[in-house]
């Protein structure tokens, strides 16, 4: 079974080069994972949903870290799998934690694959959300573990959630009746608590959702619910989804650098061809 080799293939790469996981990091402050593993196939793009261009001239997983950076959070780790070396060439300021069954595994794993070796506070977001810079200063201001929640009317593909009086999370997946909202793929787990996450993401199957993790622990470390709504947030999983996410930040009002701006014009299939060439 590939599991048996998880822990001898799951590498992390610095830029380019690859370390081993205990040189990674020696300080103990908030860091940061992006789970973009994914093939992505509902939105129909041969390339990453990450790689998504917004109206800015970003990309979805650009403004991601850019927005973190601006946050203060100056080591970000993104999971890599369909087509990693776009995201890897595209993005060398990054660092990179290669799940290599991404095709066989869901979000659990790829967490799994990021934060089991780490030990600090973790801000972790699915790599095809767009959101304002509001909604993280949010959840890291509300303290401890939380999910950013959307109180909205749900589709049946969004992950909904349920809370208690002191809004924490009861309930959290596809299959919640009489939900409250959306969680928005957005969220944080403290040094403390990492542990326990560490053992319900190990406990997931392949099939599964990060989400079924915090299921497992609503009622021995609870995650509070932590209400974005009045700020603009948006998972692409559909076409529809990428044309909305353009419209609603069609007038975004954050500048790119001039770095970050000569960057994005490099559409993904000439990156492509600069690899491969």
């Amino acid at each position: 079974m590939w599991q048996d080799g998880w822990n001898a293939i799951c590498i992390l790469f610095v830029g380019m080069r690859i370390i081993p996981f205990a040189q990674a990091s020696e300080d103990q402050t908030m860091k940061a994972v992006i789970l973009a593993a994914g093939v992505g196939s509902r939105l129909g793009s041969p390339y990453p949903k990450s790689l998504s261009t917004l109206p800015s001239g970003e990309r979805i997983l650009g403004r991601q870290i850019r927005i973190l950076r601006e946050m203060g959070l100056r080591e970000i780790h993104v999971v890599v799998g369909f087509k990693k070396t776009l995201l890897m060439e595209e993005y060398p300021q990054a660092l990179f934690r290669y799940n290599p069954v991404y095709y066989l595994t869901n979000t659990a794993k790829s967490l799994l694959a990021a934060v089991r070796d780490l030990d600090d506070d973790i801000l972790w977001t699915n790599g095809d959300v767009v959101f304002d810079p509001e909604v993280v200063k949010r959840l890291v201001g509300a303290g401890g573990n939380g999910v950013a929640v959307d109180r909205k009317n749900c589709g049946a593909e969004e992950i909904k959630y349920r809370s208690d009086s002191n809004g924490m999370i009861t309930e959290i997946s596809k299959q919640v009746e009489d939900p409250e909202g959306e969680g928005v793929g957005v969220n944080l787990v403290s040094r403390e608590s990492l542990p326990a996450l560490i053992k319900a993401l190990e406990s997931c199957g392949d099939d599964d959702y990060f989400e079924k993790a915090l299921e497992m622990l609503v009622e021995s470390t609870p995650y509070r619910a932590v209400d974005i709504s009045d700020h603009r947030c948006i998972e692409v999983d559909f076409e529809a989804d990428l044309i909305e996410a353009r419209r609603i930040f069609a007038d975004d009002p954050d500048r790119v650098s001039r770095l970050s701006s000569a960057v994005q014009q490099v559409r993904p299939e000439n990156l492509w061809a600069k690899v491969v060439g």
